[in-house]
């Protein structure tokens, strides 16, 4: 039995995590306050069940809703610090020994910061809140799918890669802005022997992840709920699947699950029928992620709760889970493998000894 204290206490790697959806409640009481900015709540723990309540509606576009205040408070350098800085406490309370973290830079310039200051302020905080905790980061920059300045985030996700920056991104909704239209800046970024991960799969079907893959060069998924349409599947055996699949699955290409905003945004009907557990069961090099913490009122710790109560996961599924997200981080491969086997191994082990000394 794998029990709630036993998940908190376990090293986690988390590889999709918006900065913009996990700020504290607290924090953007505060902010608004100072800023002059109206909010729907009051209270730390009204506001937390305000953005709750607003994302769990079954779409996307409407679970973007809340982000229009969160970026509206993180448009100066002090409060974009503040925001990354206590981002990083916040994985340390949840026991993230590496985490990814990723922003879109061009939604925080309406007090004039140009986009340099933005990811400037963004890795000093990071930075900072990295030396109090010792989590290790990456930060990922994110271009807007409905915008028309790829290229240039691609650009600066470049520059800034000796400075932090590990991987470019396109987010935002799926539905009439296919990955394919940033095809100069995920060009640019595999000329420059860079990073590429990709949210599809979420909004929009297999047409969009196959779009990542093979046109834009995706070397993870964001999602990839709908990879699940290029099977055959009975219970969670797959009887047949499709080149998509069978590429993803050979390739060993990373897909990037985040169980409870996947459900809230209409991705996956319910927890129930989520195709993680058939991911997971076929060997697809999957790993589990937050999202968005404050939207979807979830942590790590809550994320692999929800894998152990409904697809009975253990101690060594969970370990899995976390070696396979360290595999696929963006940092280099010796970092990666010293977080495996000085860091990640030897405290499962350790928790495994607690439990049963014979596992």
């Amino acid at each position: 039995m794998v029990t709630e204290e036993m998940i908190k206490q376990l090293p986690k790697v988390e590889l999709h995590d918006h900065l913009d959806g996990s700020l504290r409640p607290r924090t953007i009481l505060e902010l608004a306050e100072k800023e002059g900015v109206q909010l729907p709540a009051a209270t730390p723990e009204e506001l937390a069940a305000w953005f709750h309540r607003g994302a769990d509606r079954k779409s996307l576009s409407l679970y973007l809703e809340g982000f229009a205040y969160t970026t509206a408070l993180m448009q100066s350098r002090e409060s974009l610090r503040r925001v990354a800085r206590e981002h990083m406490h916040t994985l340390a309370e949840d026991n993230v020994v590496y985490g990814e973290i990723r922003f879109a830079p061009c939604l925080h310039q309406k007090q004039g910061l140009n986009i340099e200051e933005v990811v400037k302020s963004v890795l000093e905080g990071l930075d900072e809140g990295s030396q109090e905790t010792g989590v290790k980061y990456g930060l990922i920059l994110c271009a807007m799918r409905h915008q028309k300045v790829s290229l240039e985030i691609a650009e600066l996700a470049v520059a800034f890669r000796s400075r932090g920056v590990v991987g470019f991104d396109i987010a935002g909704d799926e539905f009439g802005h296919p990955p394919k239209k940033h095809l100069d800046a995920f060009q640019y970024i595999k000329n420059r022997n860079f990073n590429i991960t990709i949210h599809a799969g979420e909004a929009f079907g297999v047409e969009s992840i196959w779009q990542a893959v093979q046109i834009c060069g995706a070397h993870r998924i964001g999602h990839a709920t709908r990879l699940v349409e290029d099977m055959v599947v009975h219970g969670t055996r797959i009887e047949k699947m499709g080149t998509l699949s069978s590429y993803i699955l050979d390739k060993r290409i990373p897909m990037e699950i985040c169980l409870s905003s996947n459900v809230q945004t209409g991705a996956a009907k319910s927890l129930d029928t989520h195709p993680f557990q058939i991911y997971h069961r076929n060997n697809f090099r999957v790993m589990l992620c937050t999202d968005n913490r404050l939207m979807s009122n979830t942590s790590l710790s809550k994320e692999m709760g929800l894998a152990v109560e409904y697809y009975g996961l253990d101690i060594r599924d969970l370990e899995k889970l976390s070696i396979n997200a360290m595999k696929s981080a963006f940092i280099g491969y010796n970092e990666r493998i010293e977080l495996i086997y000085d860091v990640l191994k030897p405290r499962f082990a350790q928790l495994r000894e607690t439990i049963n000394p014979n596992m």
